[in-house]
C-alpha cells in the first residue's frame, strides 16, 4: 500500500520540478537572473572589468555568442531557401523542356519557340541561382523563400505529368488509329480470302472427267467427285464457323450439342461436329433417286443411268450461281432452296444477319446476292453432282456411315486426326471406337471409299 501512495505522489513533485525548471528556463532565455545570483554577476563584473597583472581585462559579453549563432542559423536557412529555389528551378526546366518535346511532335513551330525560351529561361536562373550561391547572396526572408519554392516546384512537377499525361493521349489515340487500320486491312485480308477460296472452289474444274463417258466410268472418277465435294463442305464449314464466332455464339455449346459428350483430341477439334452436322444433313436421302424431292419426275429404270449421267455432265462445267440464275425452276434449284431451308435454322440465320431476309429470297424463289448463300450453292452443287455420278453406276453407289462405339477399322474407316489414331491404339488394348462419323462413306461395287471418322478418348461417354 506504501508504495502505491509513493507513486501516487510522483506525478505532483513531477508537475512542480517541470514548471520550476520552465521557469528558470524562461528567466535565462530573457536575461533575467535570479536575485541570489545579482550580487554574484555584478561583483563578477567588477572582477572581470579590474586589473590583471597590470593589465585592464574586460570579458565577451553573453549576448555576442547569441548573436553569432542568430547569424549562422539564418545562413543556413539562406542556403535551404537557395537549395529549394534550385530544385524549384530544375523541376521547372524539365517541365520546359517535356514541352519541347510534346510540341515537336506532331510539329508546331509556336509551341517550339515558347518551350524553347521557357528551357533558356530557366537555364538563365540556374546560373543566376549559382552567382548567388558563389557571392554568399541569400534572401533576406528565407522562410518565405523555402516556401514559395516548394510551391513552385510542385506546380513544375504538376505541369510536367500534365504534358506527358497528354502525350500518351496522343500516342494512345495514334495507337488506335493504328489498330483500326490495321483491323480494316485484316477484313479486307479476310474477304480476299474467301474471294479466293470460292473462285479456287468454284473454278476448280474436275479435269479428270472431262470427255467422259457414261460407259467409261470407273471407281476413280467416283473418288474425285467426293475429294472436290468434301473439299467445298469444308470450306462452307469454316465459313459457318467465322460467322457464330462473329456473332458470338458459345462454339463448345454449339458441338456439345450436335455430338454430346465428347472429349475432343484437340480444342480445334470441335470443327469436325460441325463438319459432321452438314453432312449429315446434305447427305440426307442420298441413296434415293429423287433425293428427297417431292414432284419429281424420273424416268425408267433403264433410262435412268443416262439420265444421272446427262444432269451431271451438264452441271459440273457450270458455276452454281450462274445455273440457278439461268435455271432457277431447276431440279437442282430446288434442291438447293430445300438444303437451305434444312441446314439453316432460322435462328441461326437471325443471329447470323439480323434478319430473315435471306429465308425470304430462298422461299420466294430468287436468287440472294450473299456470300455466305453462294458459298452454300457450290456446295450443294457438288453434293447434287455427286448424287447424280452415284446413280450413273450400275448398281449405283451406295453411302453409309458407322454408328458411336464401333471399332475402327481400316477396311471401312478413316481417322481425320493421325495423333487421334496413334493416341487411341495406345489406350485401348483392341481396336479404338468411334465417337462419330464426320464424312460418310461410299460403296461401288466391290470398291469401298472409307469414311472419315473421329476417335473416342478413355472418358467419352459410349453408353448414348
Amino acid at each position: 500500500m506504501e508504495s502505491v501512495k509513493l507513486s501516487s505522489m510522483a506525478p505532483k513533485k513531477s508537475k512542480f520540478a517541470r514548471t520550476v525548471s520552465k521557469v528558470l528556463h524562461l528567466r535565462t532565455a530573457s536575461g533575467i537572473a535570479p536575485e541570489d545570483d545579482v550580487q554574484k554577476l555584478k561583483s563578477q563584473e567588477k572582477f572581470n572589468d579590474g586589473e590583471i597583472g597590470g593589465k585592464r581585462t574586460v570579458s565577451r559579453p553573453e549576448s555576442l555568442s547569441t548573436k553569432s549563432d542568430e547569424k549562422y542559423r539564418k545562413n543556413n536557412l539562406g542556403v535551404e531557401a537557395l537549395v529549394a529555389k534550385l530544385f524549384a528551378t530544375i523541376s521547372s526546366a524539365k517541365a520546359a523542356y517535356a514541352q519541347l518535346q510534346c510540341a515537336q511532335s506532331p510539329y508546331d513551330v509556336d509551341g517550339i519557340q515558347a518551350a524553347d525560351q521557357l528551357v533558356v529561361t530557366e537555364l538563365k536562373n540556374l546560373s543566376e541561382l549559382k552567382r548567388r550561391y558563389n557571392r554568399k547572396q541569400f534572401d533576406p526572408s528565407p522562410g518565405t523563400a523555402l516556401v514559395l519554392a516548394e510551391v513552385e516546384e510542385q506546380k513544375s512537377v504538376c505541369k510536367t505529368y500534365e504534358i506527358m499525361g497528354k502525350k500518351l493521349e496522343s500516342q494512345l489515340r495514334l495507337k488506335e488509329s493504328e489498330i483500326m487500320y490495321l483491323e480494316e486491312k485484316l477484313e479486307e485480308s479476310k474477304r480476299q480470302n474467301q474471294s479466293l477460296e470460292m473462285r479456287l472452289n468454284q473454278s476448280g474444274q474436275l479435269y479428270v472427267l472431262d470427255n467422259l463417258r457414261r460407259s467409261g466410268l470407273s471407281p476413280s472418277h467416283f473418288v474425285a467427285v467426293v475429294q472436290f465435294t468434301v473439299k467445298s463442305i469444308r470450306t462452307f464449314v469454316k465459313l459457318m464457323i467465322d460467322q457464330m464466332r462473329t456473332a458470338g455464339w458459345d462454339l463448345d455449346a454449339a458441338a456439345n450439342s450436335i455430338v454430346p459428350d465428347i472429349a475432343y483430341w484437340r480444342a480445334d477439334d470441335k470443327c469436325f461436329a460441325f463438319e459432321s452436322f452438314i453432312c449429315r444433313e446434305m447427305f440426307d436421302a442420298f441413296n434415293i433417286p429423287n433425293f428427297g424431292l417431292s414432284n419429281v419426275s424420273l424416268p425408267e429404270k433403264s433410262n435412268l443411268q443416262q439420265f444421272f449421267f446427262k444432269r451431271f455432265t451438264e452441271l459440273k462445267s457450270v458455276k452454281a450461281k450462274d445455273y440457278l440464275t439461268q435455271h432457277p425452276t431447276s431440279t437442282f434449284a430446288q434442291f438447293c432452296r430445300a438444303k437451305y431451308l434444312q441446314l439453316i435454322h432460322p435462328r441461326m440465320e437471325a443471329s447470323f444477319f439480323g434478319n430473315l431476309q435471306l429465308r425470304t429470297l430462298v422461299n420466294s424463289g430468287e436468287l440472294p446476292d450473299n456470300t455466305f448463300f453462294t458459298s452454300f450453292a457450290e456446295m450443294a452443287k457438288r453434293v447434287w453432282l455427286l448424287h447424280c455420278l452415284a446413280f450413273s453406276f450400275e448398281p449405283e453407289a451406295s453411302i453409309f456411315q458407322v454408328s458411336r462405339g464401333c471399332r475402327f477399322s481400316e477396311v471401312y474407316m478413316e481417322s481425320v486426326a493421325e495423333e487421334a489414331l496413334v493416341s487411341a491404339y495406345n489406350s485401348y488394348e483392341t481396336d479404338p471406337p468411334v465417337a462419330f462419323t464426320v464424312v460418310p462413306g461410299f460403296r461401288i461395287g466391290k470398291t469401298v471409299i472409307q469414311c472419315e471418322v473421329y476417335l473416342c478418348q478413355t472418358e467419352t461417354k459410349l453408353n448414348h
